[in-house]
């Protein structure tokens, strides 16, 4: 679909039925939504003050994929995320004011204030640091999903990317390799319209997802600006993945509303393209249809936007006063010197953390072998 189709697409909430979100979920999509939203607007004012060297990175307009897909995995599940999906880190566990404090190199950042940029990624919390050549990420969740299948574990890799990586042939070597094995890993492709500012018709001549049929997979279109068509998407290449059934291309049709840093200033993009995304504002459109169809007041509303202001307000100021990194620890760290086991997260997820032991144990009865905790993962 070429960045002209935006017009094409009705304003408003897809009305895609979602089944197995109650009303905390709910309430924590549009909260994790804000929450990255407002991180981002925050670190891209410290970057115009001077406090954030370099660029500045964000995924306006792409909340809803981080956050809807993110909340279909389970713990013990692992995750390559990207630049443009804070929203998935956060999800996972990891707070504003460390994903701040990475952005200006202090030591309360995830790494520590090794990187003062986006190359993160917390192990504790299931999350693979991000490598700045986008389509190798694919390549890394093939491969802990290879070994999750080799292990006998029913656990599922997730990773992104967006449209213009799958020209490169580590995108194709990642997509033939994971449909031979028939591996347990959900691809989520983000098409917001332009590989830089390359628009999609320069790009390529068939569409991404539809090349998923050729490596032996499902490929599936979604609205990426419905969170919860995003969620509905993810839980069922999820839940097929777990079950043995291989892997999936998701394609997600969105916008970057901003440039592709903040060096940019997305000049190349017609307004009307931008008008007419912003009317379908991922975050507006859930607001307005949590009110419309599950009884959200104005206040619940209100009340959940202050919070997020009032945390973001407080790691601001947490990161700020977090100190520059001691010399002496430059190179602590910066190879590997034992083989640490990623973490499961904090699971802040509501179907998850309600009845995670009761849902493990499904998990045994289905596969007939343990559901992917054995102490002797690498992963």
């Amino acid at each position: 679909m070429g960045t002209s189709d935006a017009r094409a697409i009705a304003d408003g909430p897809s009305g895609v039925a979602t089944p197995g979100l109650e009303r905390a979920d709910r309430a924590g999509l549009l909260r994790h939504m804000l929450l990255m939203r407002k991180a981002e607007e925050r670190g891209l004012r410290l970057y115009k003050q001077g406090k954030i060297p370099g660029s500045f990175y964000d995924g306006r307009g792409q909340e809803a994929i981080p956050v809807g897909s993110s909340w279909a995995l389970a713990p013990e599940d692992r995750m390559c995320i990207l630049h443009r999906d804070l929203g998935a880190h956060f999800v996972r566990g990891v707070t504003p004011d460390r994903y701040l404090a990475n952005y200006m190199g202090r030591s309360g950042g995830v790494t520590g204030g090794k990187d003062g940029n986006l190359h993160f990624g917390d192990p504790e919390l299931g999350c693979v640091g991000m490598v700045s050549m986008l389509p190798d990420m694919a390549l890394v969740a093939m491969g802990m999903a290879l070994a999750f299948k080799q292990r006998g574990e029913a656990r599922v890799a997730m990773t992104y990317f967006g449209e213009g990586s799958t020209a490169n042939g580590q995108w194709h070597e990642a997509m033939n390799m994971a449909g031979v094995q028939e591996l347990p890993v959900v691809f989520i492709l983000e098409n917001n319209g332009f590989a830089y500012s390359t628009p999609n018709d320069l790009e390529f001549a068939a569409d991404p997802v539809d090349r998923a049929s050729g490596y032996g997979f499902d490929g599936v279109h979604v609205d990426g600006n419905d969170v919860e068509a995003v969620f509905g998407a993810a839980t069922e290449a999820v839940e097929r993945a777990r079950a043995g059934g291989g892997p999936t291309l998701i394609g997600c049709r969105t916008m970057r509303m901003n440039g592709h840093g903040a060096h940019d200033d997305h000049s190349y993009v017609p307004e009307s393209e931008l008008e007419a995304w912003g009317r379908r504002d991922p975050i507006e459109r859930y607001r307005d249809r949590l009110a419309a169809e599950f009884g959200f007041s104005h206040d619940e509303l209100g009340q959940i936007a202050a919070e997020v202001d009032a945390e973001i307000e407080a790691a601001t100021e947490k990161a700020l006063a977090s100190p520059m990194p001691d010399p002496s620890l430059a190179f602590e760290g910066v190879y590997a010197t034992e083989s640490r086991r990623l973490g499961d997260g904090r699971a802040p997820w509501t179907r998850w953390s309600r009845d995670r032991d009761a849902e493990r144990g499904h998990l045994r009865s289905r596969n007939g072998r343990s559901a992917g905790v054995t102490e002797r993962s690498a992963a």
